[in-house]
């Protein structure tokens, strides 16, 4: 077990070195997140008339853990080293202005999205917000189309099928965000929330490439892993679908009913495979590092 835990150390700190400043964006997202929690705690959550900084601390926190996990797989992506740094300067200045519309107007007592009375200085800012938005999904599509092509798999197999389930699911992430956008709120029907949708489909980019990473670091049978991999994806993706049904008829996911229940059952069988992983034996696989070959493709 510490020798994996130093494993994924070092491989971690190899990829994350490779996307500095991705890396970096990331961070920053924990660092306001951390000022608006301070806040929260001192002053509350609500600013008159219609900021609220406890959106701000959940904005910050979820997209900086996004960025982080960008970061990560951003490098076995099988861009070239151009394409990738033309990525960064695009998506980096979207990610920021993100962070300062939410945080800044939140604290100014302003909805960044949903602006009434507010100033002229508002209203150009929640009619940048929605185009930014838009922008940073196109950008993640074009992202997420890497890892579908034959030089992304064929260097990462493991990795890179993993990858391609986590892109489904921010794919279904990103269509409740516009759904949310259209339905001006997060609350649909009696009891349904999208935000679990959302929020869900984005930790795909955490949960179903870690299956991947530690089905190449165990003594694993070469055929089991697809197999493991396909298994955890699919489930995930069900889970998704599950909630996404929920909350389309409009009721909590707290009701003990088919499709929470459902949910619940398909996500505990795509992190199962993560406990199995862990508790077979560690292989002599190459480390992580064919990532920079991927580069020279």
């Amino acid at each position: 077990m510490n020798q994996l835990a130093r494993e994924a150390a070092s491989g971690a700190y190899r990829l994350y070195k490779q996307e500095t400043w991705l890396m970096l964006t990331g961070l920053l997202g924990f660092l306001l997140a951390g000022i608006c929690g301070v806040w929260v705690l001192l002053h509350g959550g609500p600013v008159s008339p219609d900021g609220d900084v406890s959106k701000a601390f959940s904005f910050n926190a979820a997209l900086g853990i996004f960025i982080l996990s960008t970061a990560s797989i951003l490098p076995v992506s099988g861009m070239r080293p151009r394409s990738q740094s033309i990525y960064r300067c695009c998506y980096i200045p979207l990610v920021l202005f993100s962070y300062f519309a939410e945080t800044v107007q939140h604290f100014r007592g302003v909805d960044p999205r949903f602006v009434q009375n507010g100033s002229s200085f508002d209203h150009v800012i929640s009619m940048i917000f929605p185009a930014v938005a838009l922008l940073l999904i196109v950008f993640y599509l074009i992202l997420g189309a890497q890892y579908f092509r034959k030089r992304a798999i064929e260097a990462h197999p493991e990795l890179g099928l993993g990858i391609r389930y986590a892109m489904i699911a921010v794919l279904v992430s990103f269509a409740a965000g516009i759904w949310i956008s259209i339905n001006a709120g997060r609350f649909t029907g009696i009891g349904g929330n999208i935000i679990w949708l959302h929020g869900l489909g984005f930790h795909a980019l955490q949960a179903i490439p870690l299956v991947a990473w530690l089905s190449m670091r165990k003594s694993v049978n070469a055929a089991v892993k697809p197999i493991i991999i396909h298994i955890s994806g699919l489930a995930y993706l069900f889970g998704l679908i599950a909630i996404g049904w929920q909350t389309l008829l409009g009721y909590s996911l707290a009701e003990w009913s088919l499709l929470p229940i459902l949910a619940g059952s398909c996500f505990l069988v795509a992190f199962t495979p993560v406990i199995w992983l862990i508790s077979q034996s560690d292989a002599s696989a190459e480390p992580f590092n064919r990532t920079q070959s991927s580069r020279n493709l």
